[in-house]
């Protein structure tokens, strides 16, 4: 893994809404930490740390190292709860990691090759993106940062699954363990909507005008 993520927390000694409503008023974030074969852990962490590690979209799917009282604790982030509209963190959950027990995580997909697929730089299609991460399970040393998806040989109204998705050693994707009918499409090249209506609309327009034949007939009755 090309990055790291190193946070510095405290242990939480106070419970409930007020005393949560208290430490975000500090600058501060209310979190827990719990697995591990261990008690949860309520935790405190300092709100800009936290915001500027979230703008690196690695956070999200990384082994986290964690500095509880200044013990170090491998985690990773399960879940996280923000502000409807104010830049604010309202609340973390934490994993502890363990290297012998498999993770389950979602983690970014990054497409690549999209200016030179077959679909697009010919068929003058545009890219969809289906789906844009997927949960994956693995060995913590295995956890991937992202999964690349090659579309550079997409050809137009082609789809790519997750069963073409190449993944890294001991990552399987959660949904194709649960059989083939769970291989979501997962990126697509066509036709833009706009060129497709365009189309529809002339050949409307042609099928209303009527041929020579037509004419002749219909001036023929009057």
């Amino acid at each position: 893994m090309s990055v790291s993520f190193e946070l510095n927390a405290q242990v939480r000694h106070e419970s409930g809404k007020g005393a949560s409503r208290r430490l975000r008023r500090e600058g501060k974030v209310p979190a827990i930490m719990y697995g591990g074969g261990q008690k949860p852990l309520s935790l405190v962490l300092e709100q800009d740390a936290v915001r500027h590690s979230l703008e690196n979209e690695a956070f999200y799917s990384h082994i986290l190292t964690v500095n509880v009282d200044g013990q170090a604790v491998q985690a990773v982030l399960k879940d996280l709860q923000r502000h409807s509209y104010r830049p604010i963190i309202l609340h973390m959950d934490l994993q502890r990691i363990s290297e012998t027990e498999e993770l389950r995580m979602h983690v970014p997909l990054h497409f690549i090759g999209e200016a030179v697929a077959p679909g697009v730089k010919l068929g003058g299609g545009i890219i969809s993106h289906l789906v844009t991460d997927v949960e994956v399970s693995c060995l913590p040393r295995y956890l991937p940062e992202y999964l690349e998806v090659d579309v550079s040989g997409l050809q137009l109204n082609e789809t790519l699954h997750l069963s073409d998705i190449k993944l890294p050693e001991g990552v399987k994707i959660i949904a194709l363990t649960h059989g083939p009918e769970h291989d979501l499409s997962v990126v697509s090249v066509h036709v833009p909507r706009a060129a497709v209506e365009a189309e529809t609309a002339s050949v409307a327009e042609a099928a209303a005008v009527p041929t020579a034949g037509e004419a002749k007939q219909e001036g023929g009755k009057g």
